[in-house]
């Protein structure tokens, strides 16, 4: 057995109180951070020793983006992609070797700014840009692969609020939503949240701080995922979304998803 988290975390060092929270609590194999916020050598490498997770790989960045994997297993890094195809920290990739060579993809889209037009908004073409990408990379991956990360898209109807409200808004968006189904098929992903969580039952990642009551307003969107190779998928026996970190001190405005894997 193991077991993946991914959590967009919103800053590592300044939320380290609540990882801490968060692995002592649900105590991940792996856990897959995105936006860290930090530079490599600023990366709290001793903080999570401490808790048990040894094995690190980090790609950081200065202030921005940034994506970390730390994990109680042995780890090997296996890949760094710019998908945005700027030098930005935005993936790692790593192998689990004592699990049948399993590949854990770690990755951090960009938001794509607010105006969902790329003639006048360049973040919202660079997004796309970065999924075709993604796209192309996943038609030749050949290895048992869990994809995981802050997606910046919620597909489904039931992943938002209000899916007529957002449909002009970033993140919900009929062109981000196709470019996401090109993505899946170009290796037949299966996404685990919605394997066990069925549409069109409500599942959130991510809610605003602009929100002054995050669950009473209850405006979510599910923007962090999991998917999975189709041989992998098949052996995933558990999804959770812990939804109480949402609640905690000084918290990010994502919250974290875990799978365990018969491996």
């Amino acid at each position: 057995m193991v077991s993946v988290a991914t959590w967009n975390i919103n800053s590592v060092r300044l939320r380290m109180p609540i990882v801490e929270r968060f692995l002592k609590d649900a105590a991940p194999d792996v856990l897959c951070l995105q936006e860290i916020k930090c530079q490599e050598h600023q990366f709290p490498y001793e903080a999570f020793r401490a808790l048990g997770y040894d094995h690190i790989a980090v790609h950081g960045q200065k202030g921005y983006h940034g994506v970390a994997t730390v994990s109680r297993v042995p780890i090997r890094e296996f890949s760094r992609h710019d998908w945005q195809d700027n030098g930005e920290a935005r993936h790692v990739g790593v192998e689990l070797p004592e699990h049948d060579g399993m590949i854990v993809e770690n990755v951090y889209v960009p938001a794509g700014g607010d105006e969902p037009n790329r003639e006048i908004n360049a973040k919202f073409g660079q997004k796309l840009d970065f999924l075709e990408r993604m796209t192309r990379w996943a038609d030749a991956v050949d290895r048992p692969t869990l994809i995981v990360g802050d997606f910046n898209i919620a597909p489904l109807e039931s992943d938002v609020w209000n899916h007529k409200q957002l449909l002009k808004v970033v993140s919900h968006t009929p062109i981000e939503v196709e470019s996401l189904q090109r993505f899946m098929d170009a290796h037949g992903w299966s996404d685990i949240g919605r394997e066990h969580i069925k549409a069109p039952e409500r599942y959130y990642s991510w809610w605003s701080y602009r929100a002054k009551d995050w669950k009473a307003n209850d405006r979510g969107r599910r923007l962090d995922h999991m998917w999975a190779s189709p041989e992998l998928a098949r052996q995933a026996t558990g999804h959770s979304v812990h939804e109480y970190a949402r609640d905690w001190e000084k918290p990010s405005d994502h919250v974290p998803l875990v799978t365990e894997f018969s491996i």
